[in-house]
């Protein structure tokens, strides 16, 4: 479960990691006022208006068709209202949402931290992340930070650093004075930058995050080390132990096939494809999958109905599927093995009826547990439905349908 910076931010702020402080908002005159707060609270004529949406490189991406920048500074309250009323409302498209966009409902206005001051201020990049391969979390970072870090992390990769963590022992003191120590601090910065390190490490492991992105890790000119900016992802498989945390799920931010797909315990992933897939088990998935690109075809989903489906939820994963008007064929692939072949035909037939005059080729493929049934349902039913046995006939039915 992705978060938006804002409420990333205060549970950081829980783990007594220090955040460059802002207000949320959602109109433009709320904006005004948040910017006068900040000034009364610590004095600065600048504030910085962020775009909060599920996606990163909102300091290069723009409101589409405009000019105006996701993340902008504004030095009076005027200009900050201004910006504000530029952002929200319009979608804001950046490297990572591609042209579709994300639509902006909320801007965080936030305290300026570049202040002048006796020291040279300094942007770093820090995060963890799970490496599967070691079963380890990994600490990375780098000197350079900022707004260029797939640059650096492509053109210099010398210049990213990695501190693996043992799961038993977690974060070393030693190591938390590596990466300070590697990040080229000295002082008052080495001994703040060693106790941000701790505690965010800390944060990630209790708030049970799969990443926690800190980009940029800033150095004040008076030695404080600060999130200026913060991207967290919550383990979905652990939000059981924080409904707190499960609350602050933002929808509208998700896909709104993946969020139905959800509330049936189905395992659905949206793709770009032009044919939707039906099938149980994540393996046979990916190896249906494989053979629609074989056949000619493009997977225009990834549906797991798992080994509990039953009528209700295959009609609902049925629905789903065709709401995509790119899907031009529909693949259901069911190894009868836990769960009942007989049940899936049931599901297809009762969304082939409720839904009714479906116009979309259905290629049917069940094997395994009660499959002679299943293929009686479905002859009697009297669809327009082909069958198949082997999993390669049933994608050259697909390639057929699609040509």
């Amino acid at each position: 479960m992705n978060l938006h910076e804002y409420q990333a931010k205060e549970l950081l702020k829980k783990y007594n990691v220090p955040v460059q402080e802002g207000i949320p908002v959602d109109r433009a005159d709320a904006a005004e006022e948040a910017y006068k707060n900040l000034k009364v609270q610590y004095g600065n004529s600048f504030a910085v208006v962020k775009a909060q949406i599920h996606a990163g490189g909102r300091g290069k991406g723009k409101i589409r068709g405009t000019e105006q920048r996701g993340v902008a500074v504004g030095k009076s309250a005027e200009e900050i209202k201004q910006i504000a009323s530029n952002i929200l409302g319009g979608v804001l498209e950046t490297i990572q949402t591609g042209p579709a966009g994300k639509l902006v409902s909320k801007v965080l206005v936030a305290q300026d931290v570049y202040y002048p001051g006796p020291n040279p201020i300094k942007e770093f990049y820090l995060s963890i992340l799970l490496d599967r391969g070691r079963g380890q979390n990994v600490i990375m970072y780098s000197t350079e930070g900022g707004m260029d870090i797939e640059e650096v992390a492509h053109n210099t990769p010398e210049k990213i650093f990695k501190e693996w963590v043992h799961p038993g022992g977690g974060l070393q003191g030693f190591q938390a004075r590596k990466i300070a120590f590697n990040l080229q601090l000295k002082g008052e910065a080495f001994k703040n930058c060693v106790k941000f390190v701790t505690n965010l490490y800390n944060a990630y492991v209790g708030l049970d995050c799969s990443m926690l992105e800190i980009n940029p890790l800033f150095k004040t000119a008076d030695e404080k080390i600060i999130a200026v900016d913060c991207k967290m992802n919550l383990d979905d498989n652990a939000l059981m132990r924080h409904p707190d945390l499960e609350a602050m799920r933002d929808i509208s931010e998700e896909d709104p096939t993946e969020v139905e797909a959800g509330k049936y315990n189905l395992n659905f992933v949206k793709l770009d494809g032009n044919v939707g897939c039906m099938v149980n088990g994540a393996g046979l998935a990916m190896a249906t999958m494989d053979m629609i690109k074989l056949s000619g075809g493009e997977p225009a989903n990834f549906l797991d109905v798992g080994g509990t489906a039953n009528a209700t939820t295959v009609e609902a994963g049925f629905r789903i599927i065709l709401k995509d008007p790119k899907v031009k064929a529909i693949l259901i692939n069911i190894f009868g093995g836990i769960v009942r072949c007989d049940r899936v035909a049931q599901g297809v037939i009762d969304a082939y009826k409720s839904i009714g005059n479906i116009e979309v080729p259905i290629i049917v493929r069940l094997q395994g547990t009660n499959a002679d049934e299943a293929k009686k349902l479905i002859e009697e039913s009297g669809l327009k439905v082909q069958s198949a046995i082997l999993l390669s006939e049933a994608a050259a039915l697909v390639g057929k349908a699609i040509a």
